[in-house]
C-alpha cells in the first residue's frame, strides 16, 4: 500500500537553540521511500547524520522567534505485519552483537525491576514470540489510553503502577517486561495509518526466531500501514525533537492517509 504522511510543527524560542530532529524515514525491507520533503522556516543551515541506531537525524540551530518545521513522505508499505507464534526464543549467546543492547535496562524501561509481574504474566507460556504476544495482550487489556496522565519523565515502572498513559507508555511497559525475560526489545517511532486520534505513534519490536517482529500494545489486532522513522532503546532515543534550550511547541499537525 502507498501511504502519504506528514508532520507540521510550530515552535517559538527567545534565542538560538541547538536542536536535533528525527522526522525523516529511510527505506527498509518493509517500507520503500518514494518521495520525501523537509523544510524549516525561516531557512537555516543544517546537516544530516546517521545515529547509532541507523536513524536519519538532522541537527540545526533553531532561530530566535517563531519558526515552523514541515516533513512529508510517500512510502510503499506492507499492509500487514507478520505473526509467527512458533518463533523461538534466541539464547543470548546466539544473539547478533548489535541486538545485545536491547536486552539492557534503559532510561524509561527498568527491566531489572519487573521480574514478579513479567513472571506472573507469562507463566507457562512457551519462550519466544508467544511470550511477547502474551505481554502485548496483557498491556493492551489492562492499560487505559488517557492523554494527560503521563509526561516526559514517566517510566515503565510508573505506568505499570497506574496502568494509564499513551502509546509511548504502553510501549515502555511492554519493552521492560520483554527484556526481563531476556528477549531483546526496541522502541519504534513513526506513523500508523488509521490511528485515532491521529498522532505520531510508538510501538515495539522483539527479537525472536532470529529476526525482529512488530508488536503494538495499543492496537487490539496486528495492523500494517506503518512508516518507521526511528528505532531506539526507549523514547529518549526516538524523540522527534531534542533541543538544548527553551523551545515552546505551539502547534502540531500529523496526517496519515492511503493514496492511489
Amino acid at each position: 500500500m502507498l501511504i502519504q504522511a506528514s508532520s507540521y510543527f510550530e515552535m517559538q524560542t527567545t534565542c538560538l537553540v541547538p536542536g536535533i530532529f528525527m522526522v525523516r524515514p529511510r527505506s527498509a525491507p518493509n517500507q520503500v521511500i518514494m518521495e520525501e520533503k523537509f523544510s524549516f522556516t525561516p531557512r537555516v543551515k543544517g546537516n544530516d547524520y546517521i545515529d547509532g541506531y541507523g536513524n536519519i537525524a538532522m541537527r540545526l540551530l533553531i532561530p530566535e522567534g517563531d519558526s515552523t518545521l514541515e516533513s512529508s513522505v510517500i512510502a510503499e508499505c506492507t499492509e500487514t505485519i507478520e505473526v509467527n507464534m512458533d518463533a523461538a526464543y534466541v539464547p543470548i549467546e546466539l544473539l547478533p552483537d548489535n541486538v545485545l543492547q536491547f536486552l539492557l535496562p534503559s532510561r524509561y524501561c527498568e527491566s531489572d525491576k519487573v521480574t514478579d509481574i513479567a513472571t506472573a504474566i507469562t507463566g507457562g507460556i512457551q519462550p519466544g514470540y508467544a511470550q511477547v504476544e502474551c505481554i502485548r495482550q496483557w498491556v493492551h487489556t489492562n492499560f487505559t489510553r488517557q492523554y494527560g496522565t503521563t509526561n516526559s519523565t514517566t517510566s515503565a515502572l510508573d505506568v505499570l503502577h497506574t496502568r494509564m498513559g499513551v502509546c509511548r507508555d504502553f510501549t515502555h511497559a511492554a519493552i521492560a517486561l520483554c527484556r526481563n525475560l531476556d528477549i531483546p526489545a526496541r522502541m519504534v517511532a513513526g506513523y500508523l495509518l488509521g490511528l485515532d486520534p491521529m498522532d505520531l505513534h510508538a510501538w515495539f519490536e522483539a527479537y525472536v526466531g532470529d529476526r525482529w517482529y512488530t508488536f503494538d500494545a495499543l492496537m487490539d489486532q496486528p495492523m500494517g500501514g506503518r512508516i518507521v522513522m526511528a528505532y531506539g532503546r526507549d523514547a529518549a532515543d526516538v524523540a522527534f525533537a531534542s533541543h538544548f534550550g527553551n523551545v515552546v511547541f505551539k502547534k502540531m499537525i500529523i496526517s496519515v492517509k492511503e493514496v492511489t
